[in-house]
């Protein structure tokens, strides 16, 4: 009797597809909140799925089957792409994401090698329950016996209860600031539709309200917040005055490469050469979001922060923008940007303009030779840049240049004709070890760059910056081999502080020898650390970086890569938990400061920062 009444109620599709999507959120679990309580999705996850199925069984009790199985996929979706976003980013991705969809076709490479098997089991039961209704006629009739309907009570007493639990653990996670924590106590389903609530709601206000003109967005205020003195002399103030400007920016490059050999063998021998006659800050920190490194563009040239969601050269990119283009321009500059693949590519003609660019050049001057992932190599990149600047010198005027490297973007697996370093076998098959080849091989297109510039005679006529555009191995990627391997790497665990560590280098003419700098910097510094150089004064101007020559103490608002919330300042890189008293300061070089060295006053200071530089970018005038 027992047996037979377990099979029927088992039979419920209501039961059985519950049963099937509990299987699915704890492999999400295991992912995303590995370190959390077993028992917490039951409160969190499954009364979010009975509300869907609860309308299943009210709105379609005829085609019952066919409606859960429909329910079932999207919520399978949902949670299949929490969990391939995290695995890059270590956020929970929201419908903002959308926006990435046309740039998933070229960077597919980097997506399907996050793509762990194991994932896709997530879709099993989908796929069975297809190649059953094809070739099984007793799974056929069994589907049309489920157009039974359940009594309308039992589903409105378990839509009621199920939907008090949703809106108690929203109204419980409200004001977490930790993204990843409120879509972990609120419950992935009920954290998505939240978003969306509060997008549309943000949308619709701001079609009917007024924005408010952001009059208290002043160069003082800002420089208040950050706790910036200016000095009165500052040091090398225009020593660089009428000098060419060349910013190169690397691709996926951290700062734990720089003086790293592998069994005596050096990763990157030109930049470490480089470092023996520059100005180097070890301590400097990306400063993108979801637009990597268009983002990275974006907060160079402007010194802005990028947006809360979404990529700057989208959101962004309809503004007429204050940018270090536009200013070296005024002041008789010849500006340019290169970059080897499509100009489409996130936005960029859009926010090439924008940052007023007097040109740019793309795939179109590039071509498709020597390629390397999604764009020609870093070595044509820099041959035929070179050329363009020596044309751009003729003309008799500086120029500004800013060029992006490519190949050394993730997933890493550049051509076997440009591997030139050795690894031992402990490294073959890793992430790690594709890794250093690509950027080893990146190093070396660099050197070549560099004796050009030299044989050419803008070596000694340029202030060089070089700066990596954002990480290159996420934490959240790494299988448990590949954080030893980093481990053995940086002598120490591998932790958010290394992850999002890049390296800032100042080549100048006029300032000899090798300088270590140990300020805390970010990418929005670089804008005023040149124009200090270059001697163009920022004073009027609206920028929330500062010039790292003159500063000693800094305060970097972060953003998407870390939770809402998080900064970095002189000690380490703070994270909030469910709000800043439960947040958690990791020092720099894998130390343990005190807990009283990230102050509330720091949270919320930075926290404003982000605010004004949001307002004052959406009062920008748009272009025509």
């Amino acid at each position: 009797m027992w047996k037979h009444y377990g099979a029927r109620w088992f039979a419920k599709p209501f039961v059985f597809f519950s049963l099937i999507m509990l299987l699915k959120i704890y492999l999400t679990k295991a992912v995303l909140f590995s370190d959390g309580s077993i028992w917490l999705p039951l409160i969190t996850e499954l009364p979010a799925v009975w509300v869907v199925f609860c309308l299943v069984e009210w709105l379609a009790p005829r085609r019952k089957f066919g409606a859960y199985l429909v329910a079932n996929l999207i919520m399978t979706c949902v949670y299949f792409a929490v969990i391939m976003y995290y695995k890059y980013f270590g956020v929970v991705v929201t419908y903002h994401a959308l926006q990435q969809v046309g740039q998933v076709t070229e960077v597919q490479g980097s997506v399907m090698s996050l793509l762990h098997p194991y994932f896709l089991l997530i879709y099993t039961d989908i796929v069975v329950f297809l190649l059953l209704l094809a070739v099984s006629r007793r799974f056929r009739q069994w589907r049309m016996r489920l157009a039974r309907r359940e009594p309308r009570r039992i589903v409105l007493s378990l839509f009621i209860l199920s939907l008090t639990i949703c809106l108690a653990n929203v109204w419980q996670s409200r004001e977490s600031m930790n993204e990843l924590k409120k879509s972990e106590n609120m419950g992935i389903i009920p954290y998505q539709t939240v978003e969306i609530a509060t997008g549309a709601k943000d949308a619709f206000a701001a079609m009917v309200e007024e924005p408010e003109p952001p009059n208290d967005v002043t160069p003082p205020a800002i420089a208040s917040l950050k706790g910036i003195v200016e000095p009165a002399a500052p040091q090398y103030q225009g020593i660089a005055k009428g000098k060419n400007l060349i910013v190169i920016q690397l691709e996926a490059f951290q700062n734990f490469l720089l003086g790293t050999k592998i069994d005596g063998v050096e990763v990157t021998p030109n930049l470490n050469g480089l470092l023996g006659s520059s100005i180097y800050f070890p301590r400097f920190y990306q400063m993108v979001g979801q637009g990597n490194t268009a983002d990275a563009e974006f907060v160079v040239n402007t010194s802005l922060y990028v947006p809360q969601h979404g990529a700057a050269s989208q959101d962004f990119g309809d503004r007429l923008l204050p940018s270090m283009p536009r200013v070296l321009a005024a002041n008789g500059y010849d500006t340019a940007t290169f970059h080897t693949n499509d100009v489409k590519f996130w936005n960029r003609k859009a926010l090439y303009r924008a940052l007023g660019f007097g040109r740019y050049y793309d795939k179109t001057f590039f071509g498709d030779d020597d390629m390397v992932f999604f764009g020609s190599s870093d070595e044509l990149l820099y041959a035929k840049t070179a050329g363009k600047l020596s044309e751009m010198s003729a003309g008799g005027k500086p120029f500004y240049a800013q060029l992006i490297s490519m190949s050394g973007h993730h997933p890493f697996n550049i051509p076997e004709r440009k591997i030139r370093f050795k690894l031992p076998d402990r490294f073959e098959g890793t992430l790690v070890g594709d890794y250093l080849e690509a950027q080893n091989y990146a190093d070396y297109a660099l050197g070549q760059f560099f004796a050009k510039l030299k044989q050419d005679g803008l070596w000694d006529n340029s202030v060089i910056v070089i700066y990596g555009d954002h990480m290159g191995l996420p934490i959240y990627s790494l299988s448990e081999r590949e954080r030893e391997l980093m481990k053995e790497l940086i002598g120490h665990e591998y932790r958010s502080t290394e992850m999002m560590n890049i390296p800032l280098i100042l080549s100048v003419p006029g300032i000899a020898g090798a300088q270590v700098r140990t300020e805390t910097g970010g990418q929005a510094d670089i804008y005023p650390t040149v124009a200090n150089l270059l001697g163009i004064s920022l004073k009027d101007r609206i920028h929330f970086g500062q010039d790292l020559l003159n500063q000693t103490s800094n305060l970097l608002p972060q953003r998407y890569y870390l939770p809402s919330g998080s900064f970095i300042n002189d000690k380490g890189i703070f994270v909030p938990g469910e709000s800043f008293a439960d947040g958690t300061l990791f020092g720099f070089g894998g130390t343990s400061p005190a807990p009283e060295e990230a102050t509330r006053e720091q949270y919320e200071r930075a926290l404003k920062l982000l605010d004004m530089s949001d307002r004052y970018v959406q009062s920008l005038p748009k272009l025509d």
